[in-house]
């Protein structure tokens, strides 16, 4: 046998029907897998860039309704629909009136005003992990699928060898690259699908810890303005 016939190519083409469509839908995986990490750090990046602009902005010390306009105007993040969330909770009550009704009522506005933020945030997070479960979808089940093609692919060695009374290293090399071909793409699709969920899922950690903070330093300013 020909070096070039264990080219990957042709290791492929002379495969099972079996091991083949093993192949497909492992290469059909990681390219799905590849466009959704892409997709995410697209995505992270115009996250990161769009809060970062948004906490500047409120870190300027502005007039709330100034602010209100801002994020009306671009409320395509999670801190700007939070700060919207709560301010349309805020400017749907007459604050004086809430005030003018003892500490029951502010205690209980105030629960209000958490709630709408903390609704928001889950609403927010739940839009910035969708998708992130086809990664470890991909992870987890990938390697098993890439093992399915290795044992077949070494069942039709052993049946190429009892059919062909040979045990020679040229009648069951084909059926084992094909397994171990099958094997390689397997972990090929895993590998890095686990990794990059792994990085995404910190990032929406440490997303989620900096839109806690957001909505507690949001929370202070509008507890001022009560106590005022």
């Amino acid at each position: 046998m020909t070096k070039t016939s264990f080219s990957m190519l042709n290791l492929i083409l002379q495969a099972d029907f079996v091991v083949q469509l093993v192949i497909i839908i492992l290469v059909g995986a990681s390219i799905f897998s590849w466009a959704t990490v892409c997709d995410k750090f697209f995505k992270f990046r115009l996250l990161k860039k769009r809060s970062d602009e948004f906490e500047d902005l409120f870190e300027q010390h502005l007039n709330i309704d100034q602010i209100y306009d801002f994020a009306t105007k671009n409320n395509n993040h999670p801190l700007a629909r939070i700060f919207l969330s709560c301010l349309h909770e805020w400017k749907n009550n007459d604050v004086h009136i809430v005030v003018s009704k003892g500490v029951e009522k502010i205690d209980s506005f105030k629960t209000r005003l958490n709630n709408a933020m903390q609704i928001a945030c889950n609403k927010s997070l739940q839009k910035i992990e969708h998708g992130l479960n086809v990664l470890a979808i991909i992870g987890s089940i990938t390697p098993f699928v890439g093992l399915f093609g290795t044992v077949w692919g070494i069942m039709n060695s052993f049946q190429s060898i009892a059919l062909s009374k040979n045990t020679s290293l040229a009648v069951v090399a084909p059926g084992i690259a094909e397994s171990l071909l099958a094997t390689a793409i397997g972990l090929f699709a895993a590998i890095p699908a686990v990794f990059f969920y792994n990085v995404f899922s910190a990032k929406i950690n440490h997303f989620q810890e900096r839109a806690n903070n957001f909505c507690l330093t949001l929370f202070n300013l509008l507890s001022q303005e009560l106590d005022k």
